[in-house]
């Protein structure tokens, strides 16, 4: 996340300083022998003061990195360079009026000057501290309705109505032929719409819980398909602890039936396995005719969510005959919690 930089306007700067110049003199003016001249290069001299300290501290909290808790690195540094400041102007102001005392002049200029300076930088370190806290609420926000678009998406694909048409079309031929899987076929439909009603609300779920998921979907397609395509789970029991978002090996399965020729004639073939931390799914290539305006939006609700959850995108591969994605392995311990 990048750093807020402070702004302060160049008319609060100078007008403020202007102002502090003016009090600094009214202890002066209230005096019984006003002298114009000290109180005005006393005016100056404070004005003058503030100005620079107003860009120093500005500078100083944009250059270095910053930090919530108050950096005293930055605040010494800042009184130091304070001090040096002050001290050229008192020599200066001693310089325009040489009758008063250098030594008890040059200790109240040194005071004021800590003041001064104490105040510009807490008030710069809490107007900075007010910046990082608003972008940080801003990006929150942000990363809050996407992953509100997200799940809608992935909510719509889940209840995909073209599915559900399929599948009571499947069922209504199996009933009619008196297919003894009917039951079962209504079983792991429940079951599936069970499972989406419970896991959307889920930001990760572990690996073996999505292949319920997963094979709940896979009897409803294999009842619609027969061998039409093949399935095989090569995840071992590690992989199978680890955390996915719900809802991600279905939706992959899914466009690889969707997006392939799915036939006796020409089985597809999809493979599911572990390599280098990351999950792979894979088929064989074998495009339907007139599929090549795919906007691919299955895909891209998946990279979103390993974006937010991960920082990380997945993986697309695709070759002459293979099509591959990789999906990042998300341990229990990390961050990542549902």
């Amino acid at each position: 996340m990048k750093q807020t930089k402070l702004k302060i306007s160049h008319a609060t700067i100078w007008i403020s300083s202007i102002f502090l110049g003016l009090l600094s003199s009214v202890p002066q003016i209230a005096q019984q022998h006003f002298n114009a001249m000290e109180a005005i290069v006393n005016a100056a001299i404070t004005g003058a003061f503030a100005v620079l300290m107003w860009y120093f501290n500005i500078y100083l909290l944009r250059r270095l990195p910053q930090q919530k808790s108050i950096s005293y690195t930055k605040l010494l540094s800042s009184l130091v360079f304070g001090m040096i400041v002050m001290f050229g102007l008192a020599w200066i102001q001693q310089l325009i009026l040489s009758h008063i005392n250098f030594g008890p002049v040059m200790l109240m200029v040194e005071v004021r000057g800590i003041l001064i300076n104490l105040v510009f930088y807490m008030f710069l370190h809490l107007l900075q501290q007010n910046y990082e806290n608003q972008h940080v609420n801003m990006e929150l926000e942000r990363i809050k309705n996407d992953n509100l678009g997200a799940q809608y998406e992935l909510l719509k694909q889940q209840v995909n109505p073209h599915f559900l048409f399929n599948s009571l079309n499947t069922l209504k031929a199996m009933v009619e032929t008196g297919d003894e899987e009917a039951i079962d076929f209504i079983i792991k439909l429940s079951n599936f719409y069970r499972f989406t009603l419970e896991s959307r609300k889920l930001d990760l779920i572990h690996v073996h819980d999505e292949m319920e998921i997963l094979n709940a979907y896979l009897f409803l397609q294999k009842a619609r398909f027969d061998a039409g395509f093949t399935f095989t789970n090569d995840l071992d029991e590690r992989v199978q602890k680890t955390l996915i978002p719900p809802f991600t090996l279905q939706l992959l399965v899914e466009n690889c039936i969707k997006h392939n020729v799915v036939s006796l004639q020409k089985p597809l073939h999809i493979r599911i396995y572990e390599e280098e931390e990351k999950i792979v799914v894979e088929n064989q290539l074998q495009p339907k005719v007139g599929d090549n305006n795919s906007l691919g939006v299955g895909l891209k609700n998946i990279d979103l969510r390993y974006s937010h959850l991960l920082q990380k995108h997945i993986d697309i591969i695709k070759t002459d005959t293979i099509f591959q994605i990789k999906l990042p392995l998300i341990y229990e311990y990390s961050d990542n919690r549902r």
